[in-house]
């Protein structure tokens, strides 16, 4: 084995029942599209022998969405009755915020964690830079995950933009965006996922303004 290969685990995040027939349904990429990624995933991780680790959003039992021991609570069952190596419950958004997974994933030198989930915008992004700041390299699935339209009074958003213009700003710095076909790539040949910052990504966009303004 190749002592410099990463040390990845692979964490699934809040795929529960409130996102699929409850409150908040994710709308962007669609469940029938991105549940079978997650799964994909997980099993792929499974047979490499990667360690799983199972996010559930736990809840107030007298609150609107994931409610401790109501449906919406309740993981989604084909991440149910697949394997993971440990499940853990989070009270906030991030899945290391009053949580042991930072101790987990130190007990067993992970390096390199490899997000799927939901949402995009939400506990994902929380948890990558969470991560990030933790010195964790972070791979972001972005096809084994959804996000949700928002309106209010700061405006309005679709979930396409809201996953897209996330999934731009991880790669940016935070997060190798990859979908889970390159990312079985990845596992298959070690090839080492494509990373960039800031400055960079900064560049290309003046790059694109001018050539589109030329």
């Amino acid at each position: 084995m190749n002592a410099n290969a990463p040390r990845r685990a692979l964490i699934v995040i809040d795929v529960q029942n409130e996102y699929f027939d409850g409150n908040l349904q994710i709308e962007y990429p669609p469940v029938a599209d991105s549940l079978p990624k997650i799964v994909r995933a997980m099993d792929v991780a499974a047979a490499a022998g990667l360690p799983v680790i199972v996010i559930r959003q736990d809840s107030p039992s007298n609150g609107p969405a994931f409610a401790e021991g109501s449906h919406g609570w309740q993981l989604h069952p084909e991440v149910a009755r697949r394997h993971r190596d440990v499940l853990i419950g989070k009270p906030l958004p991030s899945a290391f915020a009053e949580t042991g997974l930072g101790d987990w994933l130190r007990a067993r030198d992970i390096d390199t964690l490899t997000v799927v989930g939901y949402m995009t915008h939400n506990c994902n992004d929380t948890t990558i830079k969470h991560a990030f700041d933790r010195g964790l390299e972070v791979e972001f699935l972005h096809d084994a995950s959804g996000a949700v339209s928002y309106a209010n009074r700061a405006g309005y958003a679709t979930a396409e933009e809201i996953h897209r213009v996330f999934a731009v700003v991880e790669q940016s710095r935070f997060a190798a965006v990859l979908s889970v076909e390159e990312w079985e790539r990845c596992l298959a040949t070690g090839e080492a996922p494509v990373r960039e910052d800031i400055l960079a990504s900064y560049a290309n966009a003046r790059k694109l303004r001018e050539a589109k303004a030329a």
